[in-house]
C-alpha cells in the first residue's frame, strides 16, 4: 500500500438483537450502509456480534445454560452460508473492507470466529479464537494457528485478534511479523465494569505502539432491557455493565478520536497511513529492533486436521501395482524378488 494515503476507518459499538432471529444481521447491514454514507472504507464490528455474544455463559452455571446454548446453535453462522453471502454483497456494494465477529457453527461445535471481507466482496480471512477465555470454554471450541496472519485488502494488510488474545504476546507477534498495517480488535463489551474498559485500552494502545500499526477496536453494548433479560437477578446485572471501549488508535499508541464508552454509535476517523512508517523508523519490532538470533517465534500455521487418513493396501492396490510394471521389465526373477509385495504408486488420501 501507499503510505501517503488517508483512509477513513470505523468501529461500530452496537447492541445485538437477542429476541428475533436475523435481527442482528439487519442491524449490521444498516450500519454498513450508514458507514458507507460517511465515507468509511474499513469497518469493525464487536466480538461474536452475529448473532450475539454468549453473555448467558458468564451468568448461568453450566447445568442451567443448555437451552440457551442450543438456541445459539440455531442462530450461529455457517461459513459459507446466507450470512457470509449477505456480508459479501454489502462489502462489494459499498467497496468497504468489513471485519465481523460471528459464532460459527461447524458440525457439532461452535467457534469464536473473525471474518474479513475485502472491498470486492471476497472472504479473505476466516480465523478462530485460539483459546476461548474462562466461561467461554463451555461454549466454543479452540481455533488453530492458520488464522494468525495478515491479509492483503483494499486498505492495506489487515490482521485480527479477539479479546484476551491480545494478552498473548506471541499471537500478536505473529501478526506483526506478517506485516499488519491495520489491526482489527474485537471485545464483547458490557461486562465486568470499569476495569475491563481500562484493560482494553491498555491492550490495544500497547499493540498499536509495539506493532506500529493502526488498531480499530469494537466493543458490544447491552441495553438495560437486555441486561435484565439475561440476568433476572439484579445483583448479576452489575457484571453486565461497563467494559466498553470502542476506539481507533494510531501507530504511536494514541487515540485518533475520543473513544466511545457508552451507548450505541459509529466511531469514525481519518487516519494517515504515513504514521506507520514514521513509527517503524524509530522502532520496528520485527525488523531493526528485533534480535532473532536471541529471540524468535515458532508458529505452526497448519490448519488442524481432525482425521489424518492412511490405509492399508488391498488386493486391488496390488493388482494396480502389478499392472504398472512395464512389459519386458529387467527386474530379475531369481526367486528372491519381492514380486509378492504390493507397491502403492500414489500416496494415500
Amino acid at each position: 500500500m501507499s503510505y501517503a494515503n488517508i483512509i477513513r476507518l470505523g468501529a461500530a459499538q452496537m447492541a445485538p438483537v437477542l429476541d428475533r432471529p436475523g435481527g442482528t444481521l439487519e442491524k449490521v447491514l444498516n450500519a454498513v450502509a450508514e458507514a458507507a454514507d460517511r465515507g468509511v472504507r474499513f469497518l469493525v464490528f464487536p466480538e461474536t456480534f452475529m448473532p450475539y455474544y454468549p453473555y448467558f455463559s458468564f451468568i448461568d452455571p453450566p447445568y442451567k445454560m443448555g437451552a440457551k446454548h442450543l438456541a445459539l446453535y440455531d442462530e450461529a453462522v455457517v461459513v459459507p452460508g446466507p450470512v457470509t453471502e449477505a456480508m459479501s454483497a454489502a462489502a462489494r456494494t459499498h467497496r468497504m473492507v468489513i471485519v465481523l465477529g460471528v459464532n460459527e457453527r461447524d458440525g457439532g461445535s461452535l467457534y469464536n470466529t473473525q471474518l474479513v471481507f475485502d472491498a470486492d466482496g471476497s472472504l479473505v480471512l476466516k480465523r478462530r479464537k485460539i483459546t476461548p477465555t474462562y466461561h467461554e470454554r463451555m461454549v466454543w471450541g479452540q481455533g488453530d494457528g492458520s488464522g494468525l496472519r495478515a491479509v492483503d485488502t483494499a486498505v492495506g494488510r489487515v490482521g485480527a485478534l479477539a479479546c484476551w488474545e491480545h494478552y498473548n504476546p506471541l499471537a500478536r507477534y505473529a501478526l506483526m511479523a506478517d506485516g499488519e498495517e491495520i489491526h482489527a480488535s474485537q471485545f464483547p463489551g458490557s461486562m465486568v465494569g470499569q476495569i475491563f474498559h481500562d484493560q482494553i485500552e491498555a491492550a490495544i494502545r500497547h499493540h498499536a505502539a509495539e506493532s506500529g500499526c493502526f488498531v480499530v477496536n469494537a466493543t458490544g453494548w447491552l441495553t438495560d432491557e437486555q441486561r435484565a433479560a439475561i440476568a433476572p437477578d439484579e445483583a448479576h446485572r452489575k457484571v453486565l455493565s461497563g467494559g466498553c471501549h470502542t476506539a481507533i488508535i494510531s501507530p504511536e499508541g494514541q487515540h485518533v478520536v475520543p473513544p466511545l464508552t457508552t451507548g450505541e454509535g459509529l466511531l469514525v476517523a481519518d487516519c494517515d497511513m504515513a504514521l506507520i512508517m514514521k513509527r517503524k523508523r524509530m522502532m520496528d519490532s520485527v525488523g531493526h529492533y528485533a534480535r532473532p538470533e536471541l529471540l524468535s517465534l515458532h508458529l505452526d500455521d497448519r490448519p488442524t486436521a481432525i482425521v489424518v487418513r492412511s490405509r492399508s493396501l488391498t488386493l486391488q492396490d496390488q493388482e494396480i501395482s502389478d499392472a504398472d510394471e512395464p512389459v519386458g521389465s529387467n527386474r530379475p526373477d531369481d526367486g528372491k524378488s519381492d514380486r509378492g509385495t504390493a507397491v502403492l504408486r500414489h500416496p494415500a488420501g
